[in-house]
């Protein structure tokens, strides 16, 4: 198993670095040694905070110190056990495509608004992890055609729900919030709901489709969320 960079960050954090690129086998690594963390139960570990090359993992220095610390993180690595997965958990996520900047995207990439959408909703996007906001998925394997620089200016506030491409990632707002990426269109799912157990709809690893929907059943699928009716669809593929 490959050996991780253990950097210090403050007095109360290790950061295991696995490498410098993104990429599905470097993210697979950092979720194993999160998942090991969290099984072990290391005594004094607060936190992991697992990204897309690194795991920071926040410790109580009052109960366990750095370096010992960091010798525990190098001797979980040695006996991680990462494995390719066979099947992929993909949750399909209904998008209705009227954003305002779709044009935009479409004119930047010299196609059609359709073919934006059509290249958009034709590929499953990997988790590759969580932030900025709760429930915030910063997704991986977006076509390379439908690259788009983010605004030159950002807005204020982006309704929750919107889904935005940003250089060459595709996301979606949980919140609202200020944001820069050009916004495609609309879920009706709430990615974060602090009433729902668990809040958070997502987890990194996982897959996610978007799948074209019309406004009619936009509104349909809006009447179910707010009754706490809706489920998205999950499926294993492979």
């Amino acid at each position: 198993m490959e050996q991780p960079v253990i950097l210090r960050s403050g007095d109360c954090a290790l950061v295991a670095e696995f490498g410098k690129e993104i990429d599905e086998h470097t993210n697979a690594l950092v979720q194993a040694l999160d998942r090991a963390v969290r099984e072990k139960g290391i005594f004094g570990v607060r936190e992991c905070v697992p990204t897309f090359r690194s795991l920071t993992v926040l410790f109580d220095p009052s109960l366990i110190s750095g370096k010992r610390l960091k010798k525990k993180l190098l001797r979980l690595c040695r006996t991680l056990s990462v494995q390719e997965q066979s099947k992929k958990v993909v949750i399909e996520v209904p998008v209705f495509y009227n954003g305002e900047d779709l044009n935009d995207v479409a004119a930047y990439a010299k196609l059609t608004p359709e073919e934006v959408v059509r290249l958009h909703a034709g590929r499953d996007y990997r988790i590759y992890m969580l932030g900025f906001l709760p429930g915030f998925v910063y997704l991986g394997g977006m076509d390379e055609r439908i690259f788009c620089p983010r605004l030159s200016t950002p807005r204020t506030k982006i309704h929750a729900g919107a889904v935005g491409i940003g250089g060459e990632q595709t996301g979606i707002y949980p919140l609202p919030s200020p944001g820069g990426w050009r916004l495609i269109g609309t879920t009706p799912i709430r990615p974060y709901d602090a009433s729902r157990t668990p809040p958070v709809l997502f987890s990194a690893g996982e897959y996610i489709r978007f799948v074209p929907i019309d406004e009619s059943t936009f509104s349909e699928i809006q009447k179910q969320v707010e009754a706490g009716t809706y489920v998205c669809r999950r499926t294993e593929v492979g």
